[in-house]
């Protein structure tokens, strides 16, 4: 890919930078600042050469009308913070105001730009639209910088049509980001193992596909697990299943026996009374999750702890290990040992060791874990998910060089 360096020298000149800033906002305040943090090191390296630079990036789902809850100005708030210069926010991407901020920037200074999905023209299916967009935000920028992992398996204005409408690179997080999964899926170093959780398994059919030819261990936890263990003969009570998936499931398991690959799933599992923090609950092995006081009516929310331990024990052997997706809700404690338990293990494997973003690094910040005890910790779930399922990646495609 292109990189920063393939632009020359920036000083002076106004450079666009697409970043993920899709951060969790609390009571108008960012809830957690992962992916500000992430951003930081190619806006510094901008800013130090002075150039001028201007943020793009979006945030929730608005579908392209106005949603002030959904604004970025807090965003620019924490990120100045955290760049300890001064950021100024403008309420448009387009527009008067929006083109009067651009024009005012000095060297040095760094310009967050409104909600991109605030104009439906952004994620328009129409390449038409999006590029007449694109060529809005271009205008008077000398350069554009795409440093946005999460979105870059999307075809949207700021991602693939502005980078055509520019000298463009990619950034620092982007360049990073690219080099640690090529590591995991190329060559990783042996034994690799990928721990996969989540609630459906149709969310990971790409990622276990395209891995059973590239990993020693598969760990499966989740609401995903139960689908596996129907196909394996297990009742699962009221747990999360996916029928029309246990076909595929079954031909995994197949698949991963024929070539040697240690597909493991749970032994014991904890199953609850309801879908609740407050439920009752119980530890059950896999072969008696309907003896429980439950009944048919149990729900698995969590792997068990013998489950928990057995993973670990994998994980301490492994030189490679890519994790994504929670073992459990662990947004209720009740059911979170299971992804507290795999996040320990990862801290203590002295494995190079990725948290595959989405609700797994949200998972790892909220058990109280810190990005620097892992190896690195993705910005991008859906990218990662892709990259790993061996697809081509439109906002990777448009920076080769």
């Amino acid at each position: 890919m292109r990189t920063i360096e393939s632009l020359g020298n920036l000083a002076s000149r106004t450079v666009i930078v697409r970043d993920d800033l899709n951060v969790p906002l609390r009571d108008g305040a960012v809830a957690d600042d992962g992916r500000i943090r992430a951003s930081l090191p190619t806006l510094s390296a901008l800013t130090s050469q002075g150039a001028k630079v201007i943020v793009v990036s979006h945030l929730g789902r608005p579908d392209g009308t106005i949603r002030p809850e959904l604004s970025l100005k807090p965003v620019a708030t924490r990120l100045g913070e955290l760049l300890e210069t001064p950021v100024s926010f403008v309420d448009e991407t387009i527009g008067d105001r929006a083109h009067a901020a651009r024009a005012a920037l000095r060297d040095g200074e760094v310009l967050v730009l409104e909600n991109l999905r605030f104009q439906p023209q952004e994620t328009s299916k129409d390449a038409t639209e999006r590029e007449a967009f694109a060529r809005e935000l271009a205008v008077g920028a000398d350069a554009f910088v795409s440093d946005g992992f999460g979105v870059v398996h999307r075809r949207q204005a700021s991602v693939t049509e502005l980078a055509a409408q520019l000298p463009s690179a990619a950034g620092l997080l982007i360049e990073r980001e690219s080099a640690v999964l090529e590591r995991v899926t190329g060559a990783p170093e042996r034994p690799s193992v990928v721990v996969l959780g989540g609630s459906k398994v149709s969310d990971k059919l790409g990622v276990i596909d395209h891995l059973l030819d590239r990993v020693d261990t598969l760990l499966i936890g989740g609401g995903m697990m139960f689908t596996f263990l129907k196909a394996q003969g297990h009742e699962v009570g009221a747990s999360l299943l996916e029928e029309d998936q246990l076909d595929t499931v079954t031909s995994y398991l197949e698949r991963a026996e024929q070539r040697g690959v240690k597909l493991m799933l749970p032994v014991d599992v904890v199953v609850a009374e309801r879908f609740a923090a407050d439920a009752g609950h119980e530890i059950a092995s896999v072969e008696a999750m309907t003896d429980t006081p439950f009944g048919a009516d149990g729900l698995g929310l969590d792997i068990g702890p013998e489950t928990a331990a057995l993973f670990a024990t994998e994980i301490a052997r492994a030189r490679t290990v890519f994790w994504n997706g929670p073992m459990g809700v662990f947004e209720m404690p009740a059911f979170a040992h299971g992804t507290k338990a795999v996040a320990q293990a990862l801290v203590d494997s002295e494995a190079f060791s990725v948290v595959g973003g989405g609700d797994s690094a949200a998972a790892v910040r909220a058990l109280g874990f810190t990005d620097d005890q892992f190896s690195h910790i993705s910005t991008g779930g859906g990218a990662s998910l892709e990259f790993l399922e061996g697809k081509t990646l439109p906002g990777l495609e448009v920076l080769a060089s």
